[in-house]
């Protein structure tokens, strides 16, 4: 099916679907409204999404709630000090024809050939381990023994960490970083929604996660995602918000004091593709200004390096962000409206 052929009943039924997809999910997940959506929000995008959050919010149960509302092939690896690249991605084994006696390598697949890849507790294994990702993420494939193999559609990393002040953890590098989409942070939930937590949790009874969509639906999303509508002046809202990152250009006083190294290309595009997907979910076909200030956050809050100076006073990069925000004028203000 070509973008052309998508009517308004083919999209509104696979938001339909996207929606109990929602549903099923925040059975589980009590109170992390905000997390599912922006979860969804990278699904449709294409992209891999970073949850960062401490010990005991549900992160890994949520990663996997998703996966059964997808009907996903899923994969887990559960990062560790002592992990090796091989795996991820996998390792040749010797193999023995029983009627010729000849032996031959056949490669085994590793946990990384499946469509919905959760990467747990990530930063808790050395970089060299992590970079096993890097090519998977990016390409959709692995290489190895100078064989390429490619991932099936569709393929998605959702990586947890915690912070980084716990002991036995490992800064994921910057090349590692950019390769996410979206970086979101999972924070305690509300009082009430913790006394629902408890309440529904701890008797004989668990709600059960539904199918409610497939693979094949999702990679139409992800087409129809790319065809939504965005203006020159939202592509140069967008251009000059991530050209604003960079210290060496930017005008924003708390960038140029407290960064160190700005988003690239990458981060433009990530956001680009981020609001059109969250205008898609929200029923639209044209991204709005609103749309591209409700993404910045957790598109741009991995890619800004923050200096000495800012981490020795303690300056959030949330903050960094919202002066951003303040700073850069839309295009509504440039037209003057």
């Amino acid at each position: 099916m070509t973008t052309n052929e998508f009517s308004k009943s083919d999209i509104k039924r696979l938001l339909s679907a996207l929606e109990k997809v929602r549903s099923n999910v925040s059975k589980i997940i009590i109170g992390q409204e905000q997390v599912v959506s922006e979860m969804l929000t990278g699904l449709i995008a294409g992209g891999h999404c970073l949850i960062e959050g401490v010990p005991g919010l549900g992160k890994t149960l949520l990663v996997r709630s998703l996966a059964q509302a997808l009907q996903l092939k899923f994969g887990r690896i559960q990062f560790t000090p002592d992990l090796m690249p091989s795996d991820i991605i996998g390792t040749e084994v010797i193999e023995e024809d029983l009627q010729t006696g000849k032996k031959s390598f056949r490669f085994n697949p590793g946990p990384v050939f499946a469509n919905l890849l959760l990467a747990d507790e990530i930063n808790r294994t050395p970089p060299k381990t992590q970079a096993a990702l890097l090519q998977a993420m990016q390409e959709r494939s692995v290489t190895y023994s100078s064989k390429t193999h490619t991932l099936d559609p569709p393929f998605f990393v959702l990586a947890t960490q915690n912070p980084l002040e716990q002991s036995g953890t490992y800064e994921l590098p910057e090349a590692q970083l950019d390769r996410f989409l979206l970086h979101i942070e999972i924070d305690y939930p509300e009082e009430v929604q913790e006394l629902n937590i408890l309440e529904e949790t701890t008797g004989g009874e668990r709600p059960e996660v539904n199918a409610e969509m497939e693979g094949g639906q999702i990679l139409e999303l992800q087409t129809v995602a790319r065809q939504i509508h965005v203006s020159s002046s939202i592509f140069d809202y967008i251009n000059r918000l991530v050209r604003s990152t960079r210290p060496q250009v930017s005008s924003v006083k708390n960038i140029v004091d407290c960064v160190k190294w700005g988003a690239g290309p990458r981060g433009g595009q990530s956001l680009v593709l981020a609001a059109k997907a969250k205008a898609l979910i929200e029923g639209r076909l044209s991204v709005t200004r609103e749309d591209v200030r409700d993404m910045a956050l957790p598109v741009l809050r991995h890619r800004l390096l923050l200096n000495f100076h800012a981490q020795a006073e303690q300056v959030r990069v949330g903050d960094i962000i919202e002066e951003l925000l303040q700073s850069i004028p839309g295009p509504e203000e440039n037209l003057g409206s």
